[in-house]
């Protein structure tokens, strides 16, 4: 297992949740954890603003929408890292437990992804994960089955349901 963590924060990786096929949402009550699943098709580019969408109604949902923009980027560049350079299908998964969200891409490719410096005239291809790591709490890559997870998690500012 490899994990890599932002800035030196630490975070106890979590065992991921198995995605399901279709889109799913759960967890009502209040206190319970929210939970976003969907799974996306190989070279899906199309899925990649409904998982954003379904992200920002799931937070939004809970009250607490303090860290929709950066959860939102840093899903955008994980589900489009996945979907590009795998050609594999992919699962994504986000959670809400107590005032911290977890966000969790997997695919199919056992190739870790790397951190590298973008070259300047490389447009704007590798600066993902140079992202993630700025931005996020916490984050990390791990082995799972037939290929990986990559997830990133961030503080909530602790607002729930009313």
């Amino acid at each position: 297992m490899t994990r890599q963590q932002a800035g030196g924060r630490s975070a106890a990786a979590q065992g991921s949740s198995a995605a399901t096929a279709g889109a799913e949402e759960e967890g009502d009550r209040e206190g319970a954890p929210i939970q976003l699943r969907r799974r996306l098709g190989r070279s899906d580019l199309t899925a990649v603003p409904e998982v954003r969408r379904a992200l920002r109604e799931m937070l939004r949902h809970r009250g607490d929408q303090s860290c929709t923009d950066v959860a939102e980027l840093l899903t955008t560049e994980l589900v489009t890292n996945a979907l590009v350079h795998t050609e594999h299908d992919a699962e994504v998964t986000a959670t809400v437990a107590a005032s911290r969200l977890r966000v969790e891409v997997r695919d199919f490719v056992a190739r870790h992804p790397r951190l590298r410096v973008p070259v300047a005239d490389d447009g704007t291809h590798g600066r993902g994960l140079l992202l993630v790591q700025a931005l996020a709490d916490a984050w990390g890559v791990r082995a799972q089955g037939v290929g990986k997870v990559v997830w990133f998690e961030l503080e909530m500012s602790g607002g729930g349901p009313a």
